[in-house]
């Protein structure tokens, strides 16, 4: 009997052929499952790689930001060069909210205090000068817009300190599309201490209205001066 079974093992060794010999196919003798690629990764990575759409901030959290960035700035001229940028920068988000012929909204109509002003010798020319904030100093900036067509800008300072004075001039507007005004001021009128009196010749100026609420109101010269404005109270 354990002759039978010895023979019947090598029977069963001798169909086995053996590795490296002309028999032996490694494919035929070992068998593995095939791996199948999961694509979950592949999917994952092209969902993470989309960059979601910006979002446009309400147009009452981009008026508080501009304000609070021109407040207490001597109307721009405490600003570096980047705050200016970023003060530009919001401008340019509201004026995306800015009604369609700002020139004939009411809201135009009322007493505006001149906030900022990127180029701060532009308002109130000589006496913002660096030479003219020395012997002027500036106590407020005022522009009265009344109905129809009249607008008065005032200048208020002391005079080296103890002398009270104000520059103001009376213009007349112009629409002259529905977003730019044109303005042609009569000469300017000073008074300091009890003295009056007229000098120069008129001026003009045009301005774009880039945005306007109940709270400010922004311009664009056509120099290209950034103006803030905020209604007074």
């Amino acid at each position: 009997m354990a002759s039978i079974a010895n023979c019947t093992t090598a029977i069963s060794l001798a169909k086995i052929p053996r590795p490296f010999s002309s028999a032996w196919n490694p494919r035929q003798t070992i068998l593995l499952p095939k791996r199948h690629r999961s694509t979950a990764v592949g999917v994952y990575a092209s969902v993470s790689a989309v960059t979601p759409a910006p979002t446009t901030r309400p147009a009452d959290d981009l008026v508080e930001e501009i304000l609070s960035k021109v407040i207490q700035t001597d109307r721009g001229v405490l600003l570096a060069r980047d705050e200016h940028q970023k003060v530009a920068e919001v401008a340019n988000e509201l004026q995306k909210f800015c009604v369609d012929e700002p020139v004939k909204c009411p809201l135009i109509f009322g007493e505006w205090d001149v906030q900022y002003c990127s180029n701060p010798t532009s308002p109130g020319g000589g006496y913002r000068s660096a030479f003219g904030r020395l012997v002027f100093k500036t106590k407020e900036m005022i522009q009265a817009v009344e109905a129809p067509d009249t607008i008065r800008n005032k200048v208020s300072f002391t005079l080296l300190g103890f002398v009270d004075g104000e520059v103001s001039l009376k213009g007349k507007l112009t629409a002259l599309d529905e977003k730019w005004i044109q303005v042609v001021f009569e000469s300017p009128e000073l008074k300091v201490g009890g003295l009056e009196f007229k000098y120069g010749g008129e001026s003009e100026v045009k301005l774009q209205i880039t945005y306007i609420d109940e709270k400010i109101r922004l311009g664009k010269g056509s120099r290209g001066s950034l103006f803030v404005f905020q209604r007074r109270q």
